[in-house]
């Protein structure tokens, strides 16, 4: 697992540690965090082991926002911060990662581990988006992965969630986007189950300016 500062050097008492989606980086999110908190991002699961978190013990506050394929390694990896954690919401991913009632359906998944190649990957990026601006916009400032190690990972990532048995819920906030084309909506729901989860009508990557200034200042008020 690799690790970033996105924001940081500004005496900020808070934090928010971010863990992001599979073939992902930090490019996509630099300038979009508001000015009261830092951010650490974590990305690339080829591997699972933590980058060094030992600067976070400065913060009074840490709120994690964990996102897509980042919502199960962050349960996974995470469980011993649970206590540190001002907030943690879980957003467009679940528990079940590749799980056809729960997550990504597996032969969808398969199907890409199979045969991921450029056109794919951007297909794949495209799909996040609901808005042709918005997704230029990401494209603009696309995650600088190569397509080895984005393929290595997606399979990694597979293997980590065949050999693991249970993974512990850590979220004090869950968010199902009812427009998502990755993990599909209804999986998302079945995973958390009734009345455990906010529902927004976000395609699967949601963030702007307005995201974050938002989850920053909502954080730990919802379910």
């Amino acid at each position: 697992m690799k690790g970033s500062w996105l924001q940081t050097g500004k005496k900020n008492n808070r934090c928010l540690l971010f863990m992001a989606g599979w073939a992902m980086g930090p490019e996509p999110f630099i300038g979009l965090l508001p000015d009261d908190s830092d951010c650490f991002i974590c990305y690339d699961y080829r591997r699972l082991d933590l980058p060094d978190l030992s600067r976070l013990d400065a913060y009074e506050r840490i709120d994690l926002l964990a996102w897509s394929m980042g919502v199960w390694v962050a349960a996974l990896t995470l469980a011993d911060w649970r206590a540190r954690f001002t907030s943690a919401t879980a957003l467009a991913g679940t528990l079940y990662p590749i799980d056809d009632r729960r997550g990504i359906p597996v032969s969808a998944y398969e199907m890409m581990e199979q045969s991921l190649t450029t056109e794919e990957l951007n297909t794949f990026y495209g799909s996040m988006f609901d808005d042709p601006a918005e997704r230029a916009a990401f494209m603009a400032n696309r995650p600088a992965r190569s397509l080895a190690s984005v393929r290595e990972e997606l399979t990694c990532l597979h293997q980590h969630v065949r050999a693991s048995h249970s993974t512990p819920d850590i979220f004090t906030r869950k968010i199902v986007t009812s427009r998502d084309r990755i993990f599909p909506a209804r999986n998302q729901a079945r995973a958390w189950g009734t009345g455990r989860f906010l529902k927004k009508k976000w395609p699967h990557f949601p963030f702007d300016v307005n995201f974050f200034h938002s989850i920053s200042r909502d954080c730990g008020h919802h379910p």
